[in-house]
């Protein structure tokens, strides 16, 4: 549980991330960079400068995701902060905030199985770090707490509104369109750049 007063709380990183986060990590990076190095194209300079960037990155981001980011839920609202930016919304402005399950085969590997969104009036959701089953014992007996105690900050109930339910599944299925349409994207050009130094 996060540190409480009445409605008053923050949730950081409490727990350590679990021990085969980092074995998948390592398999995946030391299996691309294996291959990567033992190619004999084009492959290896490039590769390796892609590679150098990517582990620059997670380097950067995976320390900072788990000692920066932290949600607190204060008497005003609640605020998320992220690895490199913060918000907060103000109790009026939020619509719902629901533990919703990680779709995907490497949930509860390589992320959380149950993570906490919070949902605006215009049915955007946003993610509240530290908010998930790797930190929580029990993330739905927390958010159902932090819901009750912050009705009288609220000023009204946190009744379903069937216009809002109708944005988040608009929402939600816009996000799926876009997100295979990247992946679609990525591997198109991750192939089409292979099949070139390839042949070369």
């Amino acid at each position: 549980m996060g540190e409480a007063t009445g409605v008053e709380r923050v949730y950081r990183r409490r727990r350590r991330l679990p021990r085969r986060y980092f074995l998948v990590l390592a398999a995946i990076v030391g299996g691309s960079y294996l291959r990567i190095y033992t190619d004999d194209t084009g492959l290896r300079v490039w590769g390796s400068l892609l590679f150098g960037l990517l582990f620059l990155i997670i380097l950067v981001m995976v320390p900072l995701n788990q000692y920066r980011a932290h949600t607190r839920i204060t008497a005003q609202g609640v605020t998320a902060q992220w690895a490199l930016r913060a918000r907060t919304w103000a109790w009026r402005e939020v619509y719902g905030i629901r533990v919703e399950r990680v779709p995907g085969g490497t949930s509860g590997v390589t992320y959380p199985d149950w993570v906490v969104y919070l949902y605006d009036f215009d049915g955007r959701r946003f993610p509240l770090p530290q908010l998930n089953n790797w930190q929580l014992d029990d993330p739905y007996a927390e958010i159902t707490d932090i819901c009750l105690t912050a009705v009288p900050y609220r000023g009204f109930d946190w009744e379903l509104r069937p216009a809002v339910e109708e944005q988040i599944v608009r929402r939600i299925a816009r996000r799926k369109t876009w997100s295979m349409a990247v992946g679609l994207a990525i591997a198109v050009v991750i192939t089409a750049v292979v099949a070139v130094l390839v042949s070369h």
